[in-house]
């Protein structure tokens, strides 16, 4: 949905390539399993630096070194400055017109983003394990979307210039941090008048069964932090448009289109014009694999769509 935020001159390069960032988008996630230096990149326990941690840990990176030591960073966390690093990557990226480049960095740019936009990444107790709230950070942030997110509405209006990227990181991350407590205490007074039996269901995840929050508890957790998913959501959707915009301007406004090497057929653009249709009435929804734009791709291939979208 991020895609449906840029200005002409980026969109048409970022449609053509929307699902490579759909996929791509969950990359960085991967990539913990098999380098742990990628870790810190997704979290910034912000609790560990005091009361105050936005007025205590230096923006710049050589200087919070200089105050903490780089271990103890990466140990709570680099997630604002990995924003600006995949910032200034995108900007070289464009810089160089290296599809590749832009495009790996695009993806890698807002995944850092949207964590920053989930305030259990900003905390030491970032899955309610020193609250004995285990499992609040898949409720939070993935059971819930999965169950509401057809019904949010996705609008962030149009992407606009940062004046200073890494500023921006710590205010997404402070904005975040703000609501942590508000996810835990509403978790938990809900827990306490709950029926006990009714909170957990047994739910078939690929072929395996597991125990999760049954719907009825999801609803009554979702209603009780009254729409913070939701705009949370739109608050990711909307940065990581202003990043890659602001990249893109940084950069000297490149002409994107010279790297479309397949440009797009009638029927792609019928179809993602419907989508950002969808994204401006804020019913875009949550489709996995891209589902519109994929399904007429396929049926375009296979014969099945010839001279109208769906």
């Amino acid at each position: 949905m991020a895609v449906f935020t840029l200005p002409k001159g980026m969109s048409d390069f970022y449609q053509r390539h929307i699902d490579y960032l759909t996929e791509h988008a969950v990359t960085p996630d991967k990539l913990r399993y098999i380098d742990s230096t990628e870790i810190p990149h997704h979290f910034f326990n912000a609790d560990h630096y005091g009361k105050d941690p936005f007025h205590t840990v230096p923006q710049k990176w050589n200087d919070a070194v200089l105050k903490y030591s780089a271990d103890t960073l990466n140990k709570y966390g680099t997630l604002p400055w990995s924003i600006q690093y995949q910032y200034y990557r995108l900007v070289n990226a464009f810089k160089n017109h290296d599809t590749s480049a832009i495009l790996h960095a695009s993806a890698f740019l807002g995944h850092y983003v949207a964590d920053a936009c989930v305030p259990l990444h900003l905390t030491q107790n970032h899955d309610g394990q020193l609250t004995h709230q285990e499992g609040i950070h898949a409720l939070w942030e993935s059971r819930l979307p999965e169950q509401f997110g057809n019904q949010y509405n996705f609008y962030a209006g149009k992407a606009h210039y940062l004046e200073n990227p890494l500023w921006q990181a710590f205010i997404i991350c402070r904005s975040s941090y703000k609501c942590v407590d508000s996810v835990l205490r509403i978790e938990r007074q809900l827990s306490k008048t709950f029926p006990a039996d009714q909170k957990y269901t047994t739910v078939m995840r690929g072929k395996r069964k597991l125990t999760d929050y049954s719907p009825t508890y999801c609803r009554a957790y979702q209603k009780a932090l009254n729409g913070m998913v939701q705009r949370r959501a739109r608050m990711a959707i909307a940065n990581i448009g202003n990043y890659w915009y602001s990249a893109w301007v940084d950069a000297g406004q490149p002409d994107l289109n010279k790297l479309i090497d397949t440009p797009l057929t009638l029927l792609h653009k019928q179809a993602l014009a419907h989508e950002a249709l969808l994204y401006r009435q804020g019913k875009a929804g949550m489709l996995p694999n891209h589902g519109l734009v994929n399904k007429t791709i396929a049926d375009e291939k296979s014969g099945r769509l010839t001279k109208t979208a769906p």
